[in-house]
C-alpha cells in the first residue's frame, strides 16, 4: 500500500501534471511508497521523442525517466486511454506497466491523489 498519483491531463498547457510529478518525487525522497497512473490525455506524458519547441517547454520525458532514480515504484498507463490516443508500447518510454483495470489500482493503494 502506498500513494497513487493520477495524472489525467496532457503534459503541456497546465502545470498541474508537473506539480503532481514533483509531489511523487518528494514522497519518494522521504521513503514513501508512490506510484503514478497516467490516464485520459495524461498518457501523452509517456510518448517517446517528444518535440516541445513550439510550446517552449522542456520535455517531460526526461523528468519521467528519472522516476525510478527518485524511488517511484511503478509507472502505470491506462490501457484503454493508450488505445484512444494511439499510444503503443513501441512509442512509449521504457518501464511503463499497462493497467487494464484502473479502479483495481485505486483499491491497491492507501491514498490516491489527482493532478489538478
Amino acid at each position: 500500500m502506498g500513494t497513487l498519483i493520477v495524472i489525467d491531463q496532457s503534459p503541456y498547457g497546465t502545470w498541474a501534471g508537473r506539480e503532481a510529478l514533483d509531489m511523487a518525487f518528494s514522497l519518494a525522497a522521504f521513503d514513501q511508497k508512490v506510484s503514478l497512473l497516467f490516464t485520459g490525455a495524461g498518457v501523452n506524458w509517456l510518448r517517446r521523442h517528444q518535440e516541445t519547441g513550439e510550446v517552449e517547454q522542456k520535455s517531460v520525458e526526461k523528468n519521467l525517466s528519472a522516476a525510478p532514480v527518485f524511488g517511484v515504484e511503478t509507472i502505470y498507463a491506462d490501457a484503454s486511454s493508450c488505445a484512444r490516443f494511439g499510444l503503443k508500447s513501441e512509442n512509449m518510454i521504457a518501464g511503463v506497466a499497462l493497467s487494464e483495470n484502473s479502479s483495481e489500482l485505486l483499491h491497491q493503494h492507501s491514498h490516491t491523489t489527482f493532478a489538478g
